[in-house]
């Protein structure tokens, strides 16, 4: 039986993707709460709680992993800041708040915060 491909594809090419998340990514991590539409705050919340969990060890390893998605300004926030509130956690660093939809084109919006 044939599987479907994980992830959401947002009528985007695979660089406009990973450009559209990444974005997401920085977001988040520096102002910690943002609003977008419920599919990309549900698709970026994989990404973000993989970095956390990379960051949470600290070492380069991990730094490489997220300069991939980071610039190292956030980077050096995401392990010295964000992963040591999050040591004794083991997951769900990221809470998702559905809201109404948009009044121009009627998309569902949600808020993505840490926690």
């Amino acid at each position: 039986m044939n599987k479907q491909k994980q992830g959401r594809k947002f009528h985007r090419e695979k660089d406009q993707r990973r450009a559209l998340i990444k974005s997401l990514m920085r977001e988040l991590f520096v102002r910690e709460k943002i609003k977008t539409t419920e599919a990309k705050a549900k698709e970026v919340r994989r990404f973000i709680e993989r970095a956390i969990t990379k960051a949470k060890a600290g070492d380069l390893s991990a730094r490489r992993y997220l300069l991939k998605y980071l610039s190292p300004i956030v980077v050096k926030k995401v392990i010295e800041d964000i992963a040591i509130r999050y040591k004794m956690r083991n997951g769900g660093y990221t809470r998702v708040i559905k809201l109404e939809a948009r009044k121009s084109d009627g998309s569902k919006m949600a808020i993505i915060e840490l926690i």
